[in-house]
C-alpha cells in the first residue's frame, strides 16, 4: 500500500476516533445543577433541583417558587432538557403566583440520558412523579413542540390535578409527521455511536412519534378543562396544520383557544415569551 494510502487511512482513522469521542459527550444539551443554581442565584431566584425514583426510574426536574402555590409544569420538546424554560422560572412577576417546575422528560438532560422512550411510556412515569409532588393545588401544563402531544396525555393520565393545557407548537397530528426510514438504522445498529449527544434519544423518539400520536386518540376524550393553542404560521418544523387537527379532536371541551403568531417559526417559547407569560398570568 502506498505511504500516501497509509497516510490517508491514519488520518481518516483519527478523524473517526476523536467525532466518537465528541459524540459521546458533546451535545448533550444539558446544564449542571450547580451551574444552573448558581445563575439563578445571581438572578436573585432560588433554585432547587432534585431526582425522584418512579417505580425505579430517575426523573431529574428543576423548581422555583413558594410550594404551597398552583403549578406551572413545563414540559420540553426533542432534543431538550428543562432549562429551555429557565428564563420562565426566574421570572418574578410568575413566581408571584406559581410553584414553577421544568422536568427533565425521559431519555434527556439528567433523566435517564440516551435512553428513549415512547409517549405512553413516559406519560407512565412523567404522571406518577405528579402524584408524588402534588400540594392540593392545580397544574397548568405547558408543553413545547413534543411536549405538546404529551401534556394531553398527562391531563388525560390526571384530570383531577390539570386547570388547563398551554400547546406552544405542539406537534398533535399525526398525518404532518413523515418518519424518516433512516431513523432505525441508527439507534438499532451501531452506527448509533456516531450520532451526537441528545440528538440520540431524539432520533429514537421521532421514529416513535407517529404511532404514539395515531394511539394517543383516545386520550383527547378525557380532555375537559381550557386549552391554550399557540403556533407560528412559518413553522417548518411542526407545521401550522397541526392546530386545526388539535382543535378538530378536543371534542369534550368548549374552551380551545388559538393564539397564531403570523411569520414566526418553531421557537416561539423565546421568541414570544412576553405574550406567554401575560396568558400564564390570566390563568393564575
Amino acid at each position: 500500500m502506498p505511504r500516501w494510502m497509509k497516510r490517508s487511512f491514519m488520518i481518516l482513522g483519527i478523524i473517526l476516533l476523536l467525532w466518537l469521542i465528541m459524540a459521546q459527550s458533546c451535545m448533550k444539551m444539558r446544564m449542571s445543577d450547580s451551574k444552573a443554581k448558581e445563575k439563578f442565584n445571581n438572578s436573585g431566584v432560588a433554585l432547587f433541583t432534585a431526582t425522584k425514583k418512579i417505580n425505579g426510574f430517575p426523573l431529574h426536574y428543576a423548581q422555583t417558587g413558594n410550594d404551597s402555590l398552583p403549578t406551572l409544569l413545563f414540559v420540553h420538546g426533542t432534543p431538550g432538557s428543562w432549562d429551555a424554560f429557565a428564563s420562565y422560572l426566574r421570572n418574578k412577576e410568575l413566581l408571584q403566583h406559581y410553584r414553577i417546575i421544568s422536568i427533565d422528560r425521559p431519555g434527556f438532560g439528567y433523566s435517564d440520558f440516551g435512553n428513549a422512550m415512547n409517549l405512553t411510556e413516559q406519560t407512565n412515569i412523567i404522571s406518577a412523579w405528579m402524584d408524588s409532588v402534588y400540594n392540593n393545588n392545580p397544574f397548568v401544563l405547558i408543553g413545547h413542540s413534543m411536549g405538546g402531544p404529551l401534556i394531553i396525555k398527562l391531563a388525560a393520565a390526571r384530570p383531577q390535578y390539570t386547570k388547563a393545557l398551554v400547546i406552544l407548537a405542539g406537534s398533535q397530528d399525526p398525518a404532518a409527521e413523515k418518519p424518516e426510514k433512516w431513523r432505525p438504522i441508527l439507534f438499532k445498529t451501531p452506527l448509533n455511536y456516531l450520532v451526537p449527544g441528545a440528538m440520540r434519544p431524539s432520533n429514537e423518539e421521532l421514529w416513535y412519534l407517529k404511532t404514539d400520536l395515531k394511539q394517543m386518540q383516545p386520550d383527547y376524550e378525557k380532555i375537559t378543562c381550557p386549552v391554550y393553542i399557540l403556533h407560528g404560521t412559518k413553522d417548518i418544523l411542526v407545521p401550522y396544520s397541526n392546530v386545526a387537527y388539535t382543535q378538530k379532536m378536543l371534542t369534550k371541551t368548549d374552551s380551545v383557544f388559538v393564539t397564531t403568531f403570523e411569520k414566526e417559526n418553531h421557537f416561539i417559547v423565546w421568541t414570544r415569551e412576553k405574550e406567554i407569560v401575560e396568558l400564564l398570568m390570566r390563568l393564575k
